[in-house]
């Protein structure tokens, strides 16, 4: 078979210009990476961004893997000898992999089954008169293919036989399955029951001991919920399918009017569905429900990664980080302005079973006076409140601040090689803190050292395709850090192996290159680093800056590719690219300039000179530098101070499909339902909020048993600006 052009199809899927959808294509199979090509390459891909590009990938390697799996299925059929025109047809026609198989499935070989065992026994034609009955019965028939040497002793056998084959004939035809399985999505319903004798001590799926809904209308998070329930053997989840459909697109399949043959065909339909294409059909649906709510699950997790990731740096200041502990205690840590660590750090004891309170406080507040601290970062992990209240206690009056950091991934990097690498000398426990203290300082920088399975931020993220979330979390990071853009000299190689084009065995030899000749001055100098070829310093070099370096335009995230075209621009604007000015003078220059002539005059597309002017105007701005800092607090709250109608400012943890959860100072965090996230409807809370945000909420009801506090966002929009808590 030959390759087909796949434009036509993803364009059509996508929704994209055919034209760019080819050129994309091209580029893509040459090697160009996403973002290169959203950054970098506007003209040819038409300005499609990072997500549709990622999409596009996406969707070009599904038709990729299903022309694959045509081919070989074309070549099985061919080999066999029962490719007819019209089979070859509807394969050239199928455009899901699920229609492949289902045209595949009566050819492809399998075990001996019911019916191949009817057919090795000479029962095939038997079957083959129900497709025009005879005038006599079936048990009449029947008797021509009674023959106990062949283990068909009496006539019920030969018709038994005959009714495995129709059963399976009829459950593996490509049109059935099909047809089935659409009406299946459309109209099943998905069942949970709690398991004979099963223990579920925290209730956790109390809602599904007796449970249906709709497949159609099912939120992914309770397909999950689901899943894991059966999992851990608490649940027996089941389909529930549309069956009298499905046995009317069997009955047009198996026409026979003829009395007698009518019902012998009726039961060979009633077993092909019950044994056969029943379950097939529920394992499809249950397939296809757990697959879309791992999509949109993987989806939200890649969502609130790069909120975190984007987060504010609080740059310039002193943090001191605290790792909490009941009975190993609290690690301490304090880390300078760099992130660099003051000292080996401590280990203070303020909970059960020391209880040295006093002394831990006092230990705080010296570390913190002599060092100066501005920030003190506490984990959320065990003892977190109980060391918010220490910290409250110990550094009052002092004008530092302290804020509750997310801990999650933290000691996977401590144990990792990069920890031990970058901080040899200190113990796991103490790497780790480092690593909260800096979060606060550029949490970009120091959560790409982290397995990003690991950070935390999704809903039932140990039960999704660990492959597929890998894969995504990947390109949310690596578009991440090509946004920000990278510091070339002060980078670790675990954020450089993040840069396009860039992995990890050349981002250590950049850093190696670093230390051995000193820091890079121009860009063009990455050419000297080993493994760093030309094709490889087109896809990173623009998201590269060396700030205070020889060329004031190696701090920007223009390429140099478009160096020469700029300075030319420069040269005509009568603007030096070394002034402090550059760009008030770009911006005030701007709306007098016809970009469209402009850009021709230079030799540049529209879109590559207007990413130029907007560099030019804001050189070498971080763009996390427009969104809210993190939320510090100077003294704590308690669950006991809460009271309904209490406006509080918090900051969003996680984002899930029912609300987000919201850190308002209290032991756990509160929920804001989808239904009160805003005073509109909200279908995805992700419209409306992000992991980071710091928003106001009001307080809407405490279950103090419990710990659990429901909160409003619509309220407080409704209402005052809240006080900070």
């Amino acid at each position: 078979m030959s390759t087909p052009d796949l434009t036509a199809p993803l364009a059509a899927e996508l929704g994209l210009p055919a034209s760019a959808v080819s050129r994309t294509i091209a580029l893509l199979d040459g090697g160009d990476t996403i973002p290169f090509l959203a950054r970098y390459r506007k003209e040819q891909t038409g300005g499609l961004d990072e997500v549709q590009l990622r999409a596009l990938q996406e969707a070009l390697g599904r038709r990729r893997k299903l022309e694959e799996r045509r081919a070989d299925v074309h070549a099985s059929l061919t080999e066999q000898g029962v490719l007819t025109p019209e089979l070859a047809a509807k394969l050239a026609a199928a455009d899901r992999l699920a229609t492949v198989e289902d045209l595949y499935l009566p050819f492809r070989p399998k075990r001996r089954t019911r019916a191949s065992i009817a057919r090795e026994r000479g029962l095939a034609p038997l079957a083959a008169l129900f497709a025009r009955p005879p005038r006599e019965a079936p048990q009449e028939a029947a008797k021509r293919f009674v023959d106990p040497a062949k283990e068909v002793p009496t006539v019920e056998d030969a018709l038994a036989g005959a009714r495995d084959i129709l059963a399976e004939e009829v459950s593996e035809d490509p049109e059935v399955r099909g047809r089935a399985r659409n009406v299946s999505l459309r109209e099943a319903v998905l069942t949970a029951k709690k398991a004979p004798k099963a223990e579920d001590p925290q209730g956790k799926y109390t809602q599904y001991y007796d449970y249906k809904e709709p497949a159609a209308r099912i939120t992914p998070h309770r397909i999950l919920a689901c899943d894991r329930g059966e999992a851990e053997s608490v649940l027996r989840v089941g389909v529930a399918l549309p069956e009298p459909r499905i046995l009317a697109f069997m009955r047009e399949k198996l026409a026979v009017n003829a009395p007698g043959w009518r019902e012998e065909g009726e039961a060979a339909l009633a077993d092909g569905l019950k044994r056969l294409l029943g379950p097939a059909i529920e394992r499809d649906v249950r397939g296809a429900l757990t697959e879309k709510a791992q999509v949109h699950a993987i989806g939200i997790f890649a969502a609130n990664l790069k909120a975190l990731l984007l987060q504010p740096p609080l740059t310039g200041k002193v943090v001191m980080g605290v790792d909490p502990g009941f009975r190993t205690g609290c690690k301490v840590v304090v880390v300078d302005a760099t992130g660099r660590p003051l000292g080996q750090g401590t280990v203070i004891y303020p909970h059960e079973p020391q209880k040295q309170w006093e002394q831990a406080k006092k230990t705080l507040r010296e570390l913190v006076e002599r060092h100066q601290v501005n920030v003190v970062a506490i984990g959320n992990g065990t003892a977190s409140r109980e060391t918010e209240t220490l910290v409250a206690e110990a550094i009052k009056g002092t004008g530092a601040a302290y804020t509750i950091v997310s801990e999650a991934g933290a000691s996977v990097y401590s144990a990792s090689e990069v920890a031990r690498e970058e901080f040899p000398d200190l113990d796991a426990t103490q790497r780790g803190n480092v690593s909260i203290a800096r979060r606060l300082q550029d949490p970009l920088a120091e959560l790409v050292k982290i397995d990003p399975q690991a950070i935390g931020v999704g809903l039932y993220q140990h039960d999704l395709d660990q492959k597929a979330l890998a894969g995504t979390l990947a390109g949310v990071v690596e578009d991440a850090v090509n946004h920000v853009g990278v510091d070339l000299n002060t980078a670790s190689a675990s954020l450089l192996g993040h840069v396009a084009g860039l992995n990890q065995k050349v981002a250590k030899a950049i850093v190696t290159h670093r230390q051995e000749n000193g820091p890079f001055k121009k860009r063009d100098e990455l050419k000297k680093v080993k493994g760093l070829g030309d094709r490889t310093f087109v896809q990173a070099a623009g998201f590269l800056r060396i700030r205070g370096g020889a060329d004031p335009l190696d701090a920007t995230a223009i390429h140099p590719e478009s160096y020469a075209a700029t300075r030319k621009l420069l040269a005509k604007l009568g603007v030096n690219p070394a002034d402090p000015g550059l760009g008030a003078a770009i911006k005030a220059k701007r709306p007098t300039l016809d970009v469209p002539a402009l850009a021709a005059e230079l030799g540049l597309g529209v879109p590559t000179l207007t990413d130029i002017l907007a560099d030019l105007e804001k050189p070498g701005r971080d763009p996390r530098e427009a969104l809210p800092t993190p939320h510090l607090r100077m003294d704590v709250l308690k669950l006991e101070d809460l009271k309904p109608g209490m406006r509080l400012t918090g900051t969003v943890r996680n984002v899930v499909d029912f609300g987000a959860f919201v850190d308002v100072g209290v032991k756990n965090d509160g929920l804001v339902h989808v239904s009160e996230l805003s005073d509109r409807f909200v279908r995805n809370p992700l419209e409306v909020v992000n992991v980071g945000d710091v928003i106001e909420v009001e307080v809407m009801d405490i279950d103090r048993q419990r710990g659990r506090v429901s909160l409003s966002r619509k309220r407080a929009l409704q209402g005052e600006k809240a006080p900070s808590a």
